[in-house]
């Protein structure tokens, strides 16, 4: 993944004289609540729909939770900075020793997206990159920059399917519950990461997560991962996000991440 300054840069560079479609990286949007010196106000009040509910639409991404490590990244592992203080996985015997080996011994080499294949469920909100919300009537998307992949959750009442195939990002349903969507996802694969560490997870693990919005610049996920053939009882993790005003996605194509098997050597 080429950092987003770096890919910036390129971009335009690329572009030339075509600089109209570089200037969306760095586009004012009227729909933007701005401070007196015209820098958007993150602060202000979050904004709703027609009914009430808080909207969850515009491009977000992590920041750095007090007490992680620093870096353009921030260390992509579901660390102490994410679970609450003072807990610790549960993990079961056999997923304790395979983080350890993904972990210590392989030092992280192997994971999913060095193949360009999805980061999954919880893995896919860990790196510092965009990702946009997209709420529409029955279905709520997420556009993953990174990889340029996609999530779709259903809001249209529709029961899961009767049979699912374990799917990398799985079957999500969603509903509000005062001013919080709450994602129920079941149906996913054992071929993802949890984390660039290996937190494990198996064909029986089901997520929940819930987005707050907190206000028009910020909003909190929290995501609880119940899975009982790796883990000993549910956990859950604390992601803050901090929306990204007047930009948009790059387009971000995984060539089968060619540098990868060189930095195994």
């Amino acid at each position: 993944m080429i950092p987003r300054s770096l890919a910036a840069i390129l971009l335009v560079c690329s572009l030339g004289a075509a600089m109209g479609s570089a200037q969306w990286l760095d586009y004012p949007s009227a729909a933007i609540p701005r401070n007196a010196d015209g820098t958007p106000d993150l602060s202000a009040p979050a904004p709703k729909k027609p009914n009430g509910q808080p909207d969850l639409s515009g491009i977000w991404h992590r920041i750095r939770a007090t007490g992680a490590p620093t870096g353009p990244e921030f260390g992509n592992t579901v660390n102490y900075y994410l679970i609450p203080e003072g807990a610790t996985l549960p993990l079961q015997p056999w997923a304790a020793e395979l983080l350890k080996q993904r972990r210590y011994g392989d030092l992280g080499a192997g994971r999913p997206s060095e193949r360009c294949l999805p980061h999954g469920i919880l893995g896919g909100m860990l790196p510092n990159v965009p990702f946009k919300v997209i709420e529409t009537p029955g279905n709520t998307i997420l556009l993953f920059e990174q990889l340029t992949q996609f999530r779709q959750i259903f809001t249209d009442g529709r029961p899961f399917p009767k049979e699912m195939q374990p799917a990398w990002y799985g079957y999500s349903i969603g509903k509000w519950e005062g001013d919080t969507f709450v994602v129920d996802s079941r149906g996913f694969n054992d071929l993802t990461w949890l984390d660039d560490s290996g937190t494990p997870n198996t064909e029986a693990m089901h997520a929940i997560e819930r987005f707050r919005r907190i206000d028009f610049g910020h909003m909190d996920l929290g995501i609880t991962i119940d899975d009982p053939k790796a883990y000993t009882a549910p956990w859950k993790v604390l992601i803050h996000l901090e929306l990204m005003p007047d930009t948009e996605l790059i387009e971000d194509v995984c060539d089968n991440e060619q540098d990868a098997r060189h930095m195994r050597l």
